[in-house]
């Protein structure tokens, strides 16, 4: 038995924020800091009212329509998330809700920028396993949420989104491989260092980042797994017919694709349009590439994250 993807959908809040509009809020930067450094040129940001689940629910209804399956034959809902509804219940129990699913197993994973990736992979071993059927995996975030506007190195990469796809058992391949990985030792390169006790904020509840300690690490981690994957399925990286990466940094992206020997015509980028949405940007830029007719029925595709941890890993499947 396989856990083959069939559907696939993504969504942006309707909010959207270029690099001159940074410029004209009063963030100390321009279009071309932004834009040489990071390939970003476009981020969307939720309303005040939205929530990781309200959009994560959107994106659930396009990939839901896509496969073809009613929300109440899910037995299976993940949602990766570093930005969660509440403490709890998990976003995942609230995305149920909305959904109007009864009785599936549902609960949040918490790995950052790789966290779709996580949640692919754990969903894999559910259906593989034959206990689960129709799985849903959901990446969404609103990052804006613990962005400091005062530090220019960290509040014009991210954005907000989620994506989002449909698993189900399947006698044709599907995903063929996959590889997980963490390091917490790095954890303080990237990191929202702080939480609420007491009905107070202790400690740093922003996002901070040492840039270059964060792209060195992400390239050569991203290239091991990427080929620890393949190698796993017995699949050639050369085989690969799409490199969807996660959406943090061009430089990173296109570092990882040479590394690996993909062309740049066979990695999905997306990043200029809606910066760095963690959870959410594996699976908005797959669900891009699908819909604009490159990720065909049948080809091969890798995708590949990383995030603060450090965690990373890399989900090979048959379309």
């Amino acid at each position: 038995m396989y856990a083959k993807i069939t559907g696939v959908g993504s969504y942006l809040p309707a909010q959207a924020v270029s690099n001159d509009d940074l410029v004209a809020r009063g963030v100390d930067t321009s279009d071309e800091w932004i834009a040489t450094r990071t390939g970003i040129r476009n981020r969307h940001l939720a309303e005040p009212g939205q929530t990781s689940s309200d959009l994560g629910f959107e994106a659930a209804r396009r990939a839901l329509e896509m496969a073809g399956v009613d929300a109440a034959e899910l037995d299976l809902i993940i949602v990766a998330t570093s930005t969660p509804d509440f403490i709890f219940p998990s976003t995942a129990c609230l995305l149920q809700s909305k959904l109007g699913n009864k009785g599936a197993t549902c609960f949040d994973v918490q790995a950052v920028c790789a966290g779709f990736v996580y949640a692919l992979s754990i969903a894999e071993k559910f259906v593989r396993s034959g206990s689960h059927k129709k799985a849903l995996v959901v990446g969404a975030e609103v990052f804006s949420r613990i962005l400091d506007w005062n530090d220019r190195g960290t509040c014009v990469l991210f954005g907000d989104g989620a994506g989002a796809v449909v698993l189900e058992a399947s006698d044709a391949p599907g995903i063929l491989a996959t590889a997980l990985h963490a390091d917490g030792s790095h954890h303080g390169i990237l990191s929202v260092p702080g939480n609420v006790a007491g009905g107070a904020v202790i400690g740093d509840p922003f996002l901070r980042m040492d840039g270059q300690a964060v792209f060195k690490f992400a390239v050569r981690v991203l290239a091991d797994v990427a080929a620890e994957t393949c190698a796993a399925a017995g699949v050639a990286t050369s085989d690969v017919d799409w490199l969807v990466p996660h959406q943090a940094n061009l430089r990173i992206i296109d570092s990882t694709g040479k590394k690996l020997g993909i062309p740049s015509d066979k990695v999905v980028v997306t990043v200029d349009r809606h910066g760095n949405t963690s959870a959410a940007s594996v699976p908005l830029a797959l669900d891009t590439a699908v819909r604009d007719g490159r990720i065909q029925r049948g080809q091969k595709v890798l995708l590949e994250g990383v995030g603060g941890g450090f965690t990373w890993g890399a989900v090979l499947f048959q379309f």
